[in-house]
């Protein structure tokens, strides 16, 4: 397959969350807790890595040749600032948080329903297992910003770089829930296809419009983010990650802006 092909990324992705839930069904069960532990740690470390590799790209002189010397780092302040407090004025992250909750108990009270066509009691409690794996490692998989900025990535033929990075993790992910609900977490890579199938195409049509110093501003600015993940992951603190993803669209706009000034 072409390395370049846009997607490519996303059926990497679809082909961990698969392998980590069958193992998850084998053997996930029997990890200790200071294997998985350790497991995180490093997963952390190499997001860090990717997220200076990304954020490197506020010294690339096409960027600075547009907005001029001493903007890009400003361009990506304000993007983070602006953004952050939309975000979190728009309570993005709780809104996440609640969605599973209302989805989960959407289903939880229409389960007995879905229960009445089996007339096994035991293959009621798988039904009710199946259907909150599948919503929990959805959410999981398809909601951070990992995903938008490794789909959008891909699309802007930028490199599969961070979607690898979450495949990496989402495996691992699959292996703990597929240990705990089963099936059900294989279904969720449907999921996975849907949503970053589309933020690639996304990607794709930005890439045609958008022009290179915005793109860079853009990668610049989800590479801070790509950091605060990484602080999550090893437990360093708890950034509110995802209430800055709206600065992924003011580092574009701010760009633009700064560029029409001059």
């Amino acid at each position: 397959m072409d390395p370049s092909f846009p997607g490519l990324g996303t059926v990497i992705n679809i082909v961990t969350v698969v392998v980590g839930a069958l193992a998850g069904m084998a053997i996930g069960h029997r990890f200790p807790d200071r294997t998985r532990s350790v497991v995180t740690d490093c997963l952390g470390l190499t997001t860090l890595l990717m997220a200076g590799l990304s954020a490197v790209s506020v010294t690339d002189r096409v960027l600075s040749d547009a907005t001029g010397s001493g903007a890009p780092v400003l361009i990506v302040l304000g993007s983070l600032l602006i953004g952050s407090i939309i975000g979190s004025l728009l309570r993005i992250g709780d809104r996440l948080e609640s969605l599973a909750g209302t989805i989960e108990a959407w289903f939880a009270r229409r389960s007995p329903a879905l229960a009445d066509t089996d007339d096994d009691a035991q293959g009621t409690s798988a039904r009710e297992k199946f259907i909150e794996g599948w919503l929990s490692a959805s959410l999981l998989f398809c909601v951070g910003p990992l995903t938008i900025l490794g789909s959008l990535s891909d699309g802007l033929g930028r490199g599969i770089d961070q979607l690898l990075l979450k495949s990496v993790l989402d495996g691992f992910a699959a292996l703990a829930f597929a240990s705990t609900f089963g099936v059900g977490v294989l279904l969720s890579a449907g999921s996975v296809a849907v949503v970053q199938g589309a933020l690639t195409v996304v990607g794709v049509l930005l890439g045609s419009v958008l022009p290179e110093p915005h793109i860079l501003a853009l990668t610049a600015t989800g590479g801070l983010m790509l950091a605060g993940i990484g602080l999550r992951l090893l437990r360093v603190k708890d950034v509110p990650v995802a209430d800055m993803l709206p600065a992924l669209v003011v580092a574009p706009l701010l760009t633009q802006v700064v560029i029409a000034l001059r």
